[in-house]
C-alpha cells in the first residue's frame, strides 16, 4: 500500500474511529445499502428487556462491574486472582499493577474462540470450564505456574524473553488441549505471544522503563501518560494500539503502520487513504476495559469511559443476530464458513458495535439508571454478552455462535 499522511493512520487508531465508522456502516444498512445484512430496528426494544432481564437475574441489586477479564477468573463465587494476588509479597502497589498487566494483557491474548469442544479441568478446584471462562482460568493456571516468568523467584510475571520461546507444545500441555480435547488455534496462540514477547524486548521505551521489558511495563507507560494521575480511558486503548499493532498476523498496513484489527468494507467512505478501512480493535478494547481495574488499583483515576466502544464480537453480536435485529439477506449464508476480512464478517462486527451503542441507552431507561453510574462496560458484562450467550443456547443446542466464521485465534 502506498504512503499516507501519518494523521491518516493515527486517526484509525482510536475508539472515535471504530464508534464513526460503525455507525456509517449502520446508516448504510437501515437504508438498504447492505450486500449481507437486513436490519429491524423494532426488534431492537425487544432486544433491550430480554438483556435487561439478563442484567436483572444476575446482578439484582444492579451493582454490575465492569465488562473485563477479571470477571473471568472469578470460579463458582470464587476469585481466583484475588487470592493469589493476596498471598504475594508485592513490594509496592506499581509492582502489583505490573503483574496484573502481564496477566491481563497474556490472558487476554490468548482468549479467541476455543471452539465448542474443549475443556479445561482445574485440579486446585475440581471444576471444569470451557470457552472464555476456560481459556482464563488456564492461562491464569499458565501464569501462576512461572512459565511466561523468567526468574524462577517471581513467577507472578511475564518476561519478554520467556514468551519470545514460548512453544505450542507448552501452551497445549498448559490448555490440557489435544486429540481428545481440542483447542481452536493453538499455534496461533502462541506465536501471537512469542510476537509480543519480540515486540516487549524490542521496545524498552514502551515496556521497560521500570523493569525488563515485559507486558506489564505497559502499566508504567500509562501511569506517566496520566495527567494528575487522571487518565482518560481512550489513552489507554491507543498506547495499547501504539504498543501492540505489530503483534498481529497478516492485518493490513497504511503508510507502513500496522492497523491491527482492521478490514475493508464498502460502506465506509473517505476522500483519503482511509476510503474503505473499519477498524474494531475488539480485542485491544476489550484488553483497555481490563486494564481499567489494575490502574484504578494503583491510584490512577479511569476517565471517559464511555469514549470506548461496544465489542465487536460473536457474542454481542450474536445477540443481535439471534433476536432478529440484524437478519441475513441471504439466509444460507449461516451455514457456510465466513472469512474473518468478508464484507459479511465486518459487516456485522460493525453492526454490532452500532448497535450497542443503540441499545444501551434503551438498557439503563429500563433499569432507571443513569449513563454515568452505568457505563458501556456494565451494559457489556451485566448486559449484552451475557444477553448473547444465552440467546445462543435458547437457538443451538451447543450455545456455539449464529455464523461460522473462519480465525486464525487472534480476531475473536
Amino acid at each position: 500500500m502506498s504512503a499516507a499522511p501519518s494523521s491518516a493512520v493515527a486517526s484509525l487508531l482510536t475508539a472515535a474511529a471504530v464508534r464513526e465508522r460503525a455507525h456509517e456502516v449502520l446508516e448504510a444498512g437501515l437504508a438498504g445499502g447492505l450486500e449481507h445484512w437486513r436490519i429491524d430496528l423494532r426488534r431492537l426494544e425487544a432486544a433491550a428487556d430480554f438483556t435487561v432481564q439478563v442484567v436483572r437475574d444476575r446482578y439484582p441489586d444492579l451493582a454490575v462491574p465492569f465488562h473485563a477479564r477479571w470477571r473471568h477468573f472469578v470460579l463458582d463465587g470464587r476469585d481466583l486472582w484475588g487470592e493469589r494476588a493476596a498471598r504475594a509479597p508485592w513490594r509496592d502497589p506499581a509492582a502489583q499493577a505490573r503483574a496484573a498487566f502481564d496477566l491481563a494483557i497474556t490472558s487476554v491474548l490468548l482468549d479467541a474462540g476455543a471452539g465448542g469442544a474443549w475443556r479445561y479441568a482445574d485440579a486446585a478446584t475440581g471444576l471444569t470450564a470451557a470457552r472464555s471462562e476456560g481459556l482464563a482460568i488456564a492461562s491464569l493456571r499458565l501464569f501462576e505456574a512461572g512459565l511466561l516468568s523468567a526468574d524462577a523467584a517471581d513467577p507472578l510475571r511475564a518476561d519478554a524473553s520467556a514468551l519470545e520461546a514460548l512453544e505450542a507444545a507448552t501452551l497445549a500441555r498448559a490448555f490440557q488441549a489435544g486429540e481428545a480435547n481440542p483447542l481452536v488455534g493453538l499455534e496461533g496462540r502462541a506465536a501471537l505471544l512469542r510476537r509480543l514477547g519480540a515486540r516487549a524486548a524490542q521496545r524498552p521505551d514502551l515496556f521497560g522503563l521500570a523493569d525488563i521489558p515485559r507486558p506489564g511495563g505497559l502499566f508504567d507507560l500509562l501511569a506517566a501518560r496520566a495527567e494528575d494521575r487522571r487518565l482518560p480511558a481512550p489513552r489507554i486503548l491507543e498506547a495499547l494500539l501504539e504498543a501492540l499493532g505489530p503483534i498481529w498476523p497478516d492485518r493490513l498496513s497504511l503508510g507502513g503502520v500496522p492497523l491491527g484489527d482492521c478490514w475493508r468494507h464498502p460502506a465506509v467512505r473517505r476522500g483519503d487513504a482511509t476510503d474503505g478501512l473499519m477498524p474494531l480493535h475488539k480485542l485491544s478494547q476489550w484488553l483497555a476495559y481490563s486494564l481499567i481495574e489494575p490502574l484504578q488499583a494503583a491510584g490512577i483515576e479511569v476517565t471517559e469511559i464511555d469514549g470506548l466502544t461496544g465489542l465487536a464480537e460473536y457474542r454481542n453480536g450474536g445477540l443481535f443476530l439471534d433476536r432478529g435485529v440484524i437478519v441475513l439477506a441471504n439466509p444460507e449464508d449461516a451455514a457456510i464458513p465466513q472469512a474473518v476480512d468478508g464484507t459479511l464478517v465486518v459487516g456485522w462486527r460493525a453492526l454490532t458495535v452500532a448497535l450497542l451503542d443503540r441499545i444501551a441507552p434503551l438498557v439503563r431507561a429500563r433499569l432507571g439508571v443513569p449513563a454515568a453510574a452505568f457505563p458501556l462496560a456494565c451494559v457489556l458484562e451485566g448486559g449484552a454478552w451475557a444477553a448473547g450467550r444465552l440467546a445462543a443456547r435458547q437457538a443451538r443446542a451447543d450455545g456455539g455462535p449464529p455464523l461460522t466464521v473462519i480465525s486464525d485465534g487472534t480476531v475473536f
